[in-house]
This record gives structure tokens, sequence and C-alpha cells, in this order.
């Protein structure tokens, strides 16, 4: 079913052309993806590659790649507004299909003239690749102050050892982000390309939801990474990634709103025409309330999470948009996981089958709470706010 744009995006509150770029995200999302959602769930997420590469030129015509990246680079460069607005409208398909829209981490921004050429570019241009993130591992998950991953100088450049957990996209990705530890030097990122001597994928496991790319772990065995291989400076892993947490977490926050989206508008839909008892099941507080819920959080979550949109771009204090990104982190994620539990209930029996989009994104948004700092870790940040900050600065 069609959802109809929000009051939020009334013309008092977004310019024309923020208006005209969130239906032409909706209309990609509606057009391109949600066709393909069945598809990409019977095949266990992976669709054909004349598929992928189809949906890769829509969203380059539709001009929607690289939102964040400056046309510099290739991109859009959009406010953190725009980028919510069409994240938004992402975020109400199942099984990832946005993953397939040219885009990569915001850290390749700080690469030198020949990492952008040689990584940044392509990926924008559509001409396939990711970028992969390798942060997690076995015993550093949401502290990664205990990263046990190393890079020690060496005649070459540096010597790279370790194993990450968790590589979002690293099964398909022409480059791996990764955190280690350089010996006198501090965290530091390195671009390592996946086929150095030395990487290996040793495991691969299947996850809960179908999507385009697989979370490997990977291991780093006496990998030689000369001298550029470092992105960003030496031993300042941490502030970049301190910056890529920030918008990761507002984007979870941001994609579990289209869920909500989606999902209210379905559900609500089926309770205003399934009758049992000779009435419609809309008229059932048991079903009705539910959905009043799941409005209600809808709209706070959106109001919260589109405040930090507006704090990033009005250059607010990085520390309170950092606590309110995970504010909205942990307000969002928990209240869509919510919010598709209660439209399975109000589907019933139909609920519980994979074509069915609220079956999709129970298994899907649980993981929200997880990845990017689970919902325990955006409380720590939140109270930390609370007693460096102050009550009226975080909440405010």
């Amino acid at each position: 079913m069609t959802a109809s744009l929000s009051p939020a995006a009334a013309a008092d509150e977004l310019t024309p052309e923020q208006l005209e770029l969130q239906q032409r995200a909706r209309t990609f999302v509606e057009d391109v993806l949600i066709p393909l959602e069945q598809e990409a769930e019977r095949s266990g997420g992976r669709l054909p590659a004349d598929t992928v590469q189809s949906i890769r030129r829509a969203a380059i015509d539709a001009r929607l790649q690289g939102g964040r990246f400056s046309p510099e680079y290739g991109g859009q460069g959009w406010s953190m507004l725009e980028w919510f607005l069409v994240n938004e409208q992402f975020g109400r398909v199942t099984n990832g299909l946005h993953w397939h829209v040219p885009n990569a981490y915001n850290v390749l921004t700080q690469g030198t003239p020949e990492q952008v050429d040689k990584y940044l570019r392509p990926i924008l241009r559509g001409e396939g690749g990711d970028t992969a993130y390798a942060v997690t591992e076995a015993a550093a998950g949401s502290d990664p102050s205990g990263i046990s991953t190393t890079a020690e100088r060496s005649d070459g450049g540096w010597l790279l050892n370790g194993e990450k957990w968790f590589v979002t996209s690293g099964d398909v990705a022409n480059v791996l982000i990764v955190m280690a530890n350089a010996v006198d030097g501090g965290p530091t990122l390195f671009l390592v390309e996946p086929d150095a001597a030395g990487v290996e994928v040793i495991d691969d496991p299947a996850y809960t939801h179908n999507y385009p790319h697989g979370h490997p772990t990977i291991q780093f065995a006496n990998v030689e990474l000369p001298d550029d291989a470092v992105i960003g400076g030496i031993g300042n892993g941490d502030a970049l990634q301190r910056a890529w947490f920030t918008e990761e977490r507002l984007g979870i926050a941001t994609h579990g709103l289209g869920a909500m989206w989606r999902l209210l508008d379905e559900a609500t839909s089926w309770a205003l025409t399934r009758e049992q008892g000779g009435t419609r099941i809309m008229d059932y507080q048991g079903v009705s309330f539910p959905l009043a819920d799941s409005a209600t959080d809808a709209t706070v979550g959106r109001l919260l999470a589109m405040q930090v949109a507006r704090m990033v771009d009005a250059e607010a204090d990085l520390k309170i948009v950092h606590a309110k990104a995970s504010m909205a982190k942990l307000f969002v994620s928990e209240a869509a996981w919510r919010c598709a539990d209660r439209a399975v209930q109000i589907f019933g029996g139909r609920g519980y089958l994979r074509s069915n989009v609220a079956e999709r994104f129970l298994r899907e948004l649980r993981v929200d709470r997880i990845w990017e700092g689970t919902s325990e870790i955006q409380r720590l940040i939140v109270a930390r706010a609370l007693e460096r900050r102050g009550v009226e600065a975080t909440i405010h």
C-alpha cells in the first residue's frame, strides 16, 4: 500500500527542494525496490548481478547515490536533514535492498587524493565494489578499547595481524577499513584489499535476516601494507570512528522510522478491511490500541531524529550530538521492533508468513538493538552526557 507523506513533511517545515528530494526517493523505493522484496526473500537476500546493477543505475538516475559526499567525489552534497529524508524512505524497504544504492563510509572523505580516486569515486559511479568496516573482535564488541589487532612498522610499511568479526559486506567489499592498534601510534584505520596475501575469510555464518551481503569473520595474518594504507592519520582511529558511529546510529534510527511508517501503513490497511464476527478488527481495542501506541512511538522518534539531523546541520556541540544520536538509536530501534511485533499479531497467522512485511521486519529490526552499539551502550552514553553536560543540555 502507498503511504501518504507525513505531517512533518509539510511545506512550512521543508523547502520545495527538500520535498522534491523526499518524493524522488519515495518513488525510487516504491517503483524499484519494493517490487523486488519477495524475490530477495526467496533467494536469501542475494539478487542476480544484472538486477543489482539495474538498481544501481536507477539510483544514480534518481540522483540518490553518495548522499552526504560532495559532488566533487560523485555524491550529492546533502545536508543531514536531506539525508534523513531519503534514508527514511529507504527504511520502508525490507531485505536491505537499499544497500545496493552506491554509497560508502564517511571516513573515505579523509583519504588522500589517490585513495579517493581508487576507492571512493568508482563506488559512487556505480562501478561495483563496496566498503566494509572491520572493527569488532571476539573480545571487543561494545568495548572497542579491547581491540587486539595490531599494525607494526616493517621495512616496507606495516605488518597487520588480528581477527575481525561481523564485518558487514566483508564478503563483497573491494576495500576493508580495518581498525588496529598501531604499535607506538595508537588506534589507526587502515585500507586493506581483501585479496592481499594473509587476508582470509575464516567464517561466513548465516544470520536471522536475508540481506544482500554477509557479515564474515576475517583473519589478517602478517598482512604487508604500504605506508599509504593508513587513512586519516596515525592515531586518529578513535576520533574517526566516533564520527562514523554518530552517523550510523542516526541512520539506524532513520531506517527504523521508515520501517514503522511501512508497518503502520500495512497493518492499519489490514485492520480497516479485515472483519471478524462481522466487525472490522480495527474496531477492537486489542487491535486499534497497539496501532495507536506505535503511531505515537513513530511520531516521537521522528521528532527526536529530525532534531539530531538539524543539530548536525547547525554544527552544534559534537558531544551533545553524539548523545542525541544515541538517544535516537535507542528509542527508535526498540520502538520499531515493538511495532513489528504488534503488526505480526494484528495480521494473525498471515503475519507469520515470510511473504508478509511484518514478519520480515520482525527479523530484520532486531539487530538494530545490537549493531553500531547495543541499547545498553546507548544508555551508558546518554547517562554520561547527563553527568558531564548536564540535564538541560542533554534533553533540550
